[in-house]
């Protein structure tokens, strides 16, 4: 470590006044690397598996209860909710390849208008694009997680009633656990956001039941 430097000023008596300069430099201290990893992406992805999970019970199950509710056939609720399961992956893996792709677009579209404005400087943002065909998958996959547990619920009970009575439970306490969970990457209140969840996903089950048994009754449907 260099020794500090000593300058010699005259004062008006001309007393020496030693005036010590001392290099900076040499004593700052080093701050440690810092963790360049987004956590806000990977927490944005969880936070879509999560809604598109809950997305698909609630969907499913509903189709299911209002299936149920003018139909007693457990193959006809089965073949509805598999129906409902493929149809609605397929509809999330489209939209968001066709909303992730836009997204991209316009960030391509600003990297070059950049470039154009002199910034040649590449900065990484080519890695940080988002990519269209994994965010199609993975929404069409968390669809189909969320939308299977009422049909693994109801596909070996041959009772109607007991059947729906299952499927509510089900479904039920998964929407909890998606709530919880969505609450926690969000860092909502916990009790808050499960019973959101919970009461929403009763009303549109609910809903669909009685509207349903409402059309097919009064309308004699034979289904």
């Amino acid at each position: 470590m260099a020794a500090p430097q000593s300058l010699q000023l005259s004062s008006v008596n001309n007393v020496e006044i030693p005036v010590h300069i001392i290099h900076t430099e040499e004593n700052q201290i080093q701050e440690p690397a810092v963790d360049e990893f987004d956590y806000s992406q990977r927490g944005q992805w969880l936070r879509a598996a999560v809604l598109g999970a809950n997305d698909g019970l609630v969907s499913v199950a509903s189709l299911m209860m209002g299936v149920a509710s003018v139909k007693e056939d457990i193959k006809a609720v089965i073949v509805a909710g598999f129906a409902g399961l493929v149809a609605g992956a397929c509809s999330m893996a489209i939209g968001e390849f066709v909303s992730v792709c836009t997204q991209r677009d316009v960030e391509i579209a600003q990297m070059k208008r950049k470039k154009l404005k002199g910034s040649s400087k590449s900065d990484g943002n080519d890695e940080k694009l988002p990519n269209p065909s994994q965010a199609a998958a993975a929404s069409a996959l968390a669809f189909a997680i969320g939308a299977v547990l009422p049909l693994l619920a109801a596909a070996f009970i041959r009772q109607p009633m007991v059947r729906m009575a299952v499927v509510v439970a089900v479904a039920s306490v998964a929407l909890v656990v998606f709530g919880v969970v969505g609450a926690l990457l969000g860092r909502t209140p916990v009790v808050k956001s499960s019973a959101r969840v919970l009461v929403g996903g009763w009303m549109a089950m609910g809903t669909t039941f009685g509207l349903t048994k409402l059309i097919g009754s009064n309308h004699g449907m034979q289904i």
